[in-house]
């Protein structure tokens, strides 16, 4: 789908028109950026996105000109925000102004409502208003739309890059559809980078692009369209000066600074980076786990992978040697979806390097295993009638929750009383080992085994 914000007002467009100017989007000049030409001029080129496109979506019924409704478009850079404005405007035959939230203030809003205000009453002239970066405007700047929009004087048209929940005021977004934007998948980039290769629009099939540079832009795209075909089109002039009739991998690396990473997300090279990552963090050397790291943050490896990896061996290699494993972990992972990439980089390495020196312990992983391989082996047993639920007409009569003893009434709070099965008295599954907290823990479990089963 093409990319999204080139934004300030869009110089392609050109100044706002006059009254008698049909509205329409403009063919972009030859010598505007690759990412510019190939912007779709029609619901047809639009790639990804298809769960707002869809037959009966918000946002096609929009641009087909039913249901007319301000949006606030919620997305990453390069998922088509302003391409699906321009075509919320060219479609429904309105009017297209575009503004940017970081050099337009009050006054520039209010001038822009006003003059659509004048062209709707002398003219019947309907206007879309783009507003790029909108969670920049300030309250004040916010508020000075809600009457137009309340009134649909404008149709509004807001784009965001951050969590309109968090940035945009709340009777803005009471009076607004809030559309989420997806980031492009890896087919999507590559249907684009194709279509420009080939389209008059873009190089007219004058340079074909070998698959291993082809492979490299999709992954340098990370999801933006605008960001591959700006490396697309760095390419190909670099390819067209020295008289090469092919964009190979040595191009592509030459011109946007950045070598190919070998790592295939889906084949050998991800499993074996991810082997290494993980068994470099249980091995504490964390220069090797950050290496690993890096290499797949590179290659543009799903970041909510690598969490959800640092999540699971938090417990499995450290567990309670450092109880506070897993909180730095799950936060990486919060962190992670919540601001995303490339600053979420900096959560995923600190929960690496904090994984990587802590103590190391098994005894987690060890402990439910064992557990678990009692339970599957049959080893089950019925819950001690004490232990059972009394809250229950005929509970008593049955004999259950009788007798139980209540740790807290004791000044230790911790009492002689049977817990497991009758099958599994005695049995121990948590062995704490002699690393970072478990120290402690080694010498507590025991004594705590021996009061409760009145062996002290």
């Amino acid at each position: 789908m093409a990319q999204d914000e080139l934004f300030t007002v869009n110089p392609d467009l050109g100044p706002p028109p006059e009254p008698s100017e049909a509205p329409r989007v403009q063919a972009a000049r030859a010598e505007s950026p690759l990412a510019v030409r190939m912007r779709p001029r029609s619901l047809d080129e639009v790639v990804g996105q298809q769960h707002l496109l869809r037959e009966g979506a918000p946002l096609r019924r929009l641009v087909e000109g039913a249901a007319p409704a301000s949006v606030l478009l919620y997305g990453p850079p390069g998922t088509g925000k302003t391409t699906l404005a321009n075509l919320v405007s060219a479609a429904t035959g309105r009017r297209f102004v575009a503004m940017s939230a970081l050099s337009a203030g009050v006054k520039e809003v209010r001038g822009v409502i006003e003059e659509a205000r004048r062209r709707r009453n002398y003219n019947a002239e309907n206007t879309v208003l783009f507003i790029d970066e909108v969670h920049r405007f300030s309250k004040t700047q916010q508020d000075a739309l809600l009457g137009a929009v309340e009134d649909r004087t404008v149709l509004l048209v807001a784009a965001t890059t951050e969590n309109p929940s968090f940035s945009v005021v709340s009777p803005l977004l009471s009076r607004s559809l809030v559309l989420q934007l997806r980031e492009l998948g890896d087919d999507d980039i590559r249907a684009l980078i194709k279509r420009a290769l080939t389209d008059e629009r873009g190089l007219g099939d004058r340079l074909k692009l070998t698959d291993e540079a082809e492979d490299h832009l999709v992954r340098l795209a990370s999801g933006d369209a605008r960001r591959a075909l700006t490396a697309l089109e760095a390419a190909a002039d670099a390819a067209s000066a020295t008289e090469h009739k092919t964009i190979d991998l040595a191009i592509v690396e030459s011109t946007v600074d950045k070598a190919a990473v070998r790592y295939d997300r889906d084949g050998d090279q991800h499993y074996d980076v991810i082997s290494a990552f993980i068994k470099s963090i249980r091995g504490s050397d964390v220069d090797a786990a950050l290496h690993y790291l890096a290499r797949m943050i590179e290659a543009g490896e799903d970041p909510r992978f690598l969490a959800r990896r640092l999540v699971v061996h938090a417990s499995e290699d450290i567990g309670m040697a450092d109880p506070t494993a897993l909180q730095a972990a799950v936060a990486a992972s919060h962190a992670v979806q919540f601001i995303g990439m490339p600053e979420g980089r900096l959560a995923l390495a600190q929960a690496t390097i904090h994984l990587a020196t802590a103590p190391k312990s098994n005894a987690v992983v060890a402990g439910i295993d064992a557990a678990l391989a009692d339970v599957r082996a049959g080893r089950i047993g019925t819950v001690p009638p004490h232990l059972r639920d009394g809250h229950y007409a005929g509970a008593a009569k049955l004999g259950n929750a009788q007798g139980y003893r209540y740790p807290h009434d004791v000044a230790d709070g911790v009492l002689a009383q049977q817990y497991p099965p009758d099958e599994l008295v005695g049995e121990d599954y948590y062995n704490p080992t002699q690393r970072g907290a478990e120290r402690t823990l080694s010498e507590r479990v025991p004594k705590l085994r021996r009061t409760i089963r009145g062996t002290s």
